[in-house]
């Protein structure tokens, strides 16, 4: 669980991030909670992106994500949000966590 001087730290690194990727009009499926699970392992911080076509909001993929791959919603913001998932060594973030 992050605290909201962490959550502030992430939400200013995310800032410049451009999204990595863009949830559909599908479903959320395993291909898509295993790329992101890869994303975050190889990142800690990913910016994603809800099209308006999706059956879910911005907000509900974010919440559905996170719980699967075991991240922490940093964000929520239209149709972007932010997720973080920190290493367990080496992580990029130390200094601001």
């Amino acid at each position: 669980m992050l605290t909201s001087k962490q959550r502030a730290a992430l939400r200013r690194a995310a800032n410049g991030l451009d999204p990595v990727f863009q949830v559909g009009k599908g479903e959320i499926d395993e291909g898509l909670i295993k790329s992101t699970a890869d994303c975050l392992a190889a990142r800690e911080l990913i910016k994603m992106k809800v099209l308006e076509t999706s059956l879910y909001t911005a907000r509900e993929a974010a919440a559905l994500l996170a719980e699967k791959t075991g991240a922490d919603v940093v964000q929520v913001i239209g149709s972007k949000f932010v997720l973080f998932l920190k290493k367990r060594k080496d992580s990029a973030f130390d200094g601001l966590l």
